[in-house]
């Protein structure tokens, strides 16, 4: 961890998203993706959240910033700032402080614009600069994310994924944000290109003092950007600990799963995988107790009956917390 200093608190959040009417009265089905958390993230940190596809972190990291239309409830803090209740006009001029690196580098952009012309709508947006004061500042920011300033002219379909995704993270950084979501920022890229962006990225912090909410599920990227790292499992946050404490000593079995399928680079070198049993149950049919039971190797019959909570072990004063109840 940094400075300890809380720059984005989150409490209870939980998101539902509507689904079909049912019943009599065609009330619509809440379908629940975020099911009560809570973390903080410190400034000048990169918080990662890791988890199997479906788990809700993308839908989480969405509903911190408003995307989509879905039920948000909780407490949301930013910079000791009640954020969760304010309106949708005061939000927007939050959105400066606050921005997203999406997943799909090309889905993100829009195809009918310029490089120039996408930089230039933020700045424009959001009144920071116009006519030559924002052809000055597009300008640095293609220096910053490592692009040719001649390349301004250009559409999204002309770059390489590598390209474009700089492109957004030059859009992201148009704004002098402090908090940056990136949602996957590397997944959809060459693995040569994956160690490229991730360097900009930390370059980039360690410059600006950029603070990160780095959602993946590759657990290497994460354990080499991250200063934390939360394990997210059916909505809930299972584990969340010091990224070295949490690879070297995984306490909840959802996260001694996931690390034992990290493939050993070693030539020879054996590792016992843990697999686990069934897959992922659907947000509409989660399990009673402890949501992880059905498929974990040590679950007793408590676990079926009880909700663990996220709190520190016992006797651990390093902020390692673990919501399971082998350790209550």
């Amino acid at each position: 961890m940094k400075d300890q200093v809380e720059l984005l608190s989150v409490s209870d959040l939980r998101v539902q998203f509507p689904g079909k009417k049912s019943g009599v009265m065609g009330k619509p089905l809440l379908i629940p993706v975020v099911n009560g958390v809570s973390f903080d993230v410190y400034r000048g940190e990169t918080l990662g959240l890791v988890g199997e596809s479906g788990c809700g972190k993308t839908t989480l990291g969405r509903a911190l910033i408003r995307l989509g239309h879905p039920l948000v409830t909780g407490r949301i803090a930013f910079a000791g700032r009640e954020i969760s209740s304010i309106g949708s006009r005061e939000f927007r001029s939050l959105r400066k402080e606050i921005q997203m690196i999406f997943q799909d580098p090309f889905g993100s952009l829009n195809p009918r614009l310029t490089v120039r012309q996408t930089l230039e709508e933020v700045l424009l947006v959001h009144g920071i600069a116009r006519g030559e004061a924002a052809s000055k500042r597009i300008a640095e920011l293609l220096d910053v994310v490592g692009l040719n300033r001649e390349y301004r002219n250009r559409y999204p379909h002309e770059f390489s994924g590598g390209q474009r995704q700089r492109i957004g993270i030059a859009r992201a950084l148009a704004v002098n944000p402090k908090f940056i979501i990136c949602d996957e920022p590397v997944s959809a890229l060459d693995v040569s290109i994956q160690s490229q962006i991730i360097n900009l990225l930390k370059d980039l912090q360690r410059d600006m003092g950029l603070t990160y909410l780095f959602i993946a599920h590759d657990l290497s990227v994460v354990e080499y950007i991250s200063d934390r790292v939360a394990v997210m499992y059916l909505g809930k946050i299972v584990e969340i600990a010091d990224s070295t404490e949490l690879y070297a000593n995984p306490q909840h079995p959802y996260t001694r799963a996931l690390l034992s399928a990290i493939p050993n680079p070693e030539f020879g070198a054996k590792k016992e995988r843990i697999l686990l049993n069934g897959d992922l149950p659907g947000p509409l049919s989660i399990p009673s107790g402890c949501p992880f039971h059905p498929r974990c190797p040590v679950a007793t019959a408590a676990c079926r009956q009880r909700t663990p909570k996220l709190q520190e072990r016992h006797n651990n004063n390093n902020g390692h917390k673990v919501a399971c109840l082998l350790y209550e």
